[in-house]
């Protein structure tokens, strides 16, 4: 499988310009975890309501930082391009869409964003889109690895509510070689300017919580992220590394209920 990120020489100079956050953009305990399997989605994985474990609270107070897409982003920029394809704004990515038929494994997750206005005092960004996107249970990505090139789960645009609100229901997705548990996401002004190739406000990612990466990947289908997790940390992560605390989700539940994960998104 090749690699999934371009590594530090493509990286640097995005990570030299990265702003560094002023503190953890996470918070809240006892998120509801979306049931998955709506009518916008073929994915019929179910998540439950999660039972509070670990979690961390703040709020955003500058702007999460600008990060590499990666080469696999699915937004048109090298290639194929999801945000194209009828059905692409949905809030259960676990499926695929547009005619593909496949169905993401994994333990069911929910993400839970809110966005915020930095530069406007602070307050609820609402009515822009996120347009989330992430790797399988195996490390692969829809798209582009040769096994799912056909399949476009994990991949998926959401528009804020009047409280700068959205939520994803997914699956919890394994490392990688060179990189620590991550989620890709790209903000828009709206879902409209998402879909039709309008200019992106940031792009970033999410760094997923130790505790919860360990919890999820004692579980079956997780079985090589164990050796995986060992071999990186978010301090060497090529991303990561030069500080990640406006990018740490909060997190909340278990495997078997349902992970929830949180994150205040400064933009």
């Amino acid at each position: 499988m090749e690699d999934h990120d371009l590594g530090l020489a493509h990286d640097l100079p995005l990570l030299i310009n990265r702003r560094r956050a002023l503190g953890v953009l996470a918070g809240g305990v006892g998120l509801a975890v979306a049931a998955c399997g709506s009518s916008d989605s073929t994915g019929s994985s179910q998540a439950t309501t999660a039972t509070p474990s670990t979690a961390t609270t703040s709020t955003a107070t500058a702007e999460v930082p600008e990060e590499t897409a990666g080469p696999f982003p699915g937004d048109g920029s090298n290639g194929p391009n999801a945000l194209t394809e009828s059905g692409v704004v949905r809030s259960d990515i676990t499926g695929s869409f547009a005619g593909a038929p496949g169905t993401a494994e994994g333990v069911p997750t929910t993400l839970d964003l809110m966005l915020v206005d930095v530069s406007g005092g602070g307050k609820p960004l609402a009515g822009a889109a996120v347009y989330l996107w992430h790797c399988d249970i195996a490390g692969r990505y829809s798209m582009y690895d040769q096994e799912i090139a056909s399949e476009n789960y994990l991949r998926g645009v959401q528009e804020s509510d009047s409280d700068g609100r959205l939520s994803f229901a997914t699956i919890f997705p394994a490392p990688y070689s060179g990189r620590w548990p991550h989620m890709h996401f790209e903000v828009y002004e709206s879902a409209g300017a998402a879909t039709s190739a309008g200019s992106k406000l940031r792009t970033s990612q999410i760094a997923l919580p130790q505790d919860a990466c360990e919890a999820v990947y004692a579980t079956t289908g997780y079985e090589q992220s164990v050796q995986t997790l060992d071999q990186t940390s978010l301090d060497s992560d090529n991303v990561f590394s030069d500080g990640y605390a406006g990018q740490l989700a909060s997190w909340s539940g278990s495997p078997d209920e349902g992970i929830a994960l949180k994150l205040n998104v400064g933009v």
